[in-house]
């Protein structure tokens, strides 16, 4: 069975972003994907982990993602909150206590629209909150312009 969280991606563009999507719903995993290709011009590429413990070994290359040739480091992580093993909430507090990690964005793509979802998000370190849209054309746009403001609008620290 092909694993869309273990494939590698192709090398680095350094004027393009890199996003890591966390969504252990694979429909929504290839809508992603799909939606992706309409700001392909600002979207280096898009990789994928199925759930925050999938993340967190993939952050920091460790069980399948050890021995990975090529070293895939997101400028941005788009994460749901709703996931099993380890929940959006959890990976949030993991990541705030990594030095490194804690300088990644990420925003929140989720069905929860929630005040207590969005307080408590913001107050884990979240970048930003979306509520996932519930047609193609409006993630396509969404995707348009969150690549737009992570690319064209803010600075990103380098990355190693």
């Amino acid at each position: 069975m092909n694993n869309p969280a273990s494939r590698h991606s192709p090398p680095d563009h350094p004027d393009k972003l890199k996003i890591l999507m966390v969504d252990d719903d694979e429909d929504d995993r290839i809508m992603f994907e799909d939606a992706v290709l309409d700001a392909q011009h600002l979207i280096a590429n898009v990789e994928f982990a199925v759930d925050g413990i999938d993340l967190m070994d993939r952050l920091n290359f460790r069980g399948e993602y050890a021995s990975m040739e090529v070293r895939f480091f997101p400028d941005l992580i788009l994460l749901d909150l709703n996931m099993p093993r380890m929940n959006g909430h959890e990976v949030l507090e993991k990541i705030q206590q990594n030095p490194v990690l804690k300088q990644i964005p990420i925003v929140v793509l989720t069905t929860s629209s929630t005040e207590t979802d969005i307080v408590e998000t913001y107050n884990l370190g979240a970048s930003g909150y979306i509520t996932k849209p519930v047609t193609f054309e409006s993630l396509v746009d969404t995707i348009r312009s969150l690549a737009e403001y992570w690319v064209n609008v803010v600075k990103l620290p380098k990355r190693a």
